[in-house]
């Protein structure tokens, strides 16, 4: 099927802040008109909720794996999900 829905939750590790993780990530989405959010965590590393066609979030996996020049991404954790309530993608305040 193609239009099979896949959501997760996305936790990247690594130096994925203060080099434009966030925004890479949000350019991703919104290129594939994602739902979700993305932010920074305490402990360095960023989250996002992802929901979409599987194809769509699974090029966004690959760009999170990768992320933005300067970044070093170390692992990435995926976890089945719920899908969010609204629709869009939106940058939540770090936590």
């Amino acid at each position: 099927m193609t239009d099979e829905i896949t959501c997760l939750r996305v936790h990247v590790h690594g130096l994925v802040q203060g080099v434009g993780f966030r925004d890479f990530l949000m350019q991703s989405a919104g290129h594939h008109k994602l739902d979700g959010w993305v932010r920074n965590r305490a402990d360095g590393s960023v989250e996002a909720l992802v929901s979409g066609p599987t194809k769509a979030v699974e090029l966004f996996v690959s760009h999170a794996t990768q992320g933005p020049q300067g970044a070093k991404v170390s692992a990435v954790d995926l976890h089945n999900s719920e899908p969010p309530k609204d629709k869009g993608f939106i940058r939540r305040p770090s936590i």
